[in-house]
C-alpha cells in the first residue's frame, strides 16, 4: 500500500505539490491522473524518495522509501524508459541492476522472458524503439519481485498489441496482490485499465475512488433512441419531463430516463424502436470535468464552454 499524508513540495515560489493525501490501495491497478503540470511526476518522485517533500510524508507498506532495507525487493518503477547505457545490452543493463541492488543474476533472464525481450536481449539498448525500451524498464522495476510497482506514462511507443499486453500485465500484477499505481494520458486506456483512481490538478486532489464511481458521479448516463416516430415519441417522453435532445441523424439522446422508462413510454404511444440503448459517460468526459478548472494552460474556445 502508498499511503500520502499532507505531501507538498515547493520549488522556491511555486508550489508543485500542495496538501496531498490519498491511499493506493493493495490488488489493485490504480490510476494516477492529472492535466499536464499537475504534480504527478514530481509526486512519484517523492514516493521513491527521489525529491524530498517540503511537508508531509509517503509511506510505502508503512515505512518511508529511505527506511525501506530492501527498496528494489518493496518497490519497482518505470519512470524513464530511456534511462539506460546506450551501448549496454539490455541484459548487461539488467545485470548492472541486479549486482548494484544485491540480487540474484538468474532474475535477468525472468524478467526478460517476462516483458517479451529475451530475443533481443544482447543487443544495444540505444538501439532499441521507445516500446522496446518500455519493457525493459518495466523489466528493471521487476527485477527485485517487488510488492509495489509504479510505472509513468507505460503506454508510450506502444503500438496497439503492446498496449493490451500492459494492460493485462499490469492487472495481472494486481491479481497477484501487488500494489500498483500509473500514470497515464491515455485516459480511453485507463478506464480499461484501473479499478481505482486519483486524480489532482495543480498538486491538489480533486477526486479519489473507483473508476465507475469517478464517472458515474462527474458524468451523465443518457438513453439512445431510434424511431421513425422520434418527434412523436420526443413529445412524448418531454411531457413525462424527461430531457430530450434530437440529433441530425433523427435519433433522441434522452437525459434523466432509464432504458426502461424509455421503452414504457414508447409502448404506451404505439411508438416502433429500431435501438434503445443506454450510453455512459466516459473517463474522458468525467476528466474534463473534473479538471476544467486546474489546467495551466487553455485555449479561448475551451475556457469558454
Amino acid at each position: 500500500m502508498i499511503e500520502a499524508i499532507g505531501l507538498t513540495k515547493r520549488y522556491g515560489s511555486t508550489v508543485a505539490v500542495d496538501n496531498l493525501s490519498f491511499t493506493v490501495r493493495s490488488g489493485r491497478v490504480t490510476g494516477f491522473l492529472g492535466p499536464n503540470g499537475a504534480g504527478k511526476s514530481t509526486t512519484m518522485r517523492m514516493i521513491l524518495g527521489l525529491d524530498r517533500p517540503t511537508a508531509g510524508s509517503v509511506l510505502i507498506d508503512g515505512k518511508p522509501y529511505q527506511e525501506l532495507r530492501h527498496p528494489l525487493r518493496t518497490v519497482g518503477a518505470l519512470l524513464d524508459a530511456k534511462w539506460v547505457h546506450p551501448n549496454r545490452s539490455a541484459r548487461n543493463h539488467l545485470r548492472w541492476m541486479a549486482a548494484a541492488s544485491g540480487l540474484p543474476a538468474g532474475r535477468v533472464d525472468e524478467v526478460l522472458d517476462q516483458v517479451g525481450l529475451t530475443s533481443v536481449a544482447n543487443k544495444r539498448a540505444g538501439g532499441f524503439s521507445l516500446g522496446m525500451s518500455q519493457r525493459l524498464g518495466i523489466a528493471g522495476a521487476l527485477l527485485g519481485d517487488p510488492k509495489v510497482l509504479l510505472f509513468d506514462e507505460p503506454v508510450n511507443g506502444l503500438d496497439p498489441e503492446g498496449i493490451l499486453w500492459i494492460r493485462r500485465f499490469m492487472q495481472d500484477l494486481a491479481k497477484q496482490g501487488r500494489t500498483v499505481l500509473v500514470s497515464s494520458h491515455l485516459l480511453s486506456e485507463m478506464a480499461l485499465t484501473a479499478e481505482d483512481l486519483v486524480v489532482i490538478g495543480r498538486g491538489r486532489l480533486i477526486s479519489q475512488g473507483s473508476t465507475a464511481d469517478l464517472i458515474g458521479g462527474a458524468t451523465q448516463n443518457t438513453v439512445l433512441v431510434r424511431t421513425p416516430q422520434a418527434q412523436h415519441l420526443g413529445n412524448a417522453l418531454a411531457h413525462k419531463g424527461f430531457q430530450v435532445e434530437s440529433k441530425p441523424d433523427g435519433s433522441l439522446v434522452v437525459s434523466g430516463a432509464s432504458s426502461d422508462q424509455v421503452g414504457d413510454v414508447a409502448a404506451s404511444c404505439g411508438v416502433v424502436l429500431h435501438e434503445l440503448s443506454p450510453q455512459r459517460g466516459s473517463l474522458e468526459e468525467a476528466f474534463m470535468q473534473l479538471t476544467g478548472d486546474s489546467v495551466e494552460y487553455q485555449s479561448s474556445e475551451v475556457a469558454a464552454r
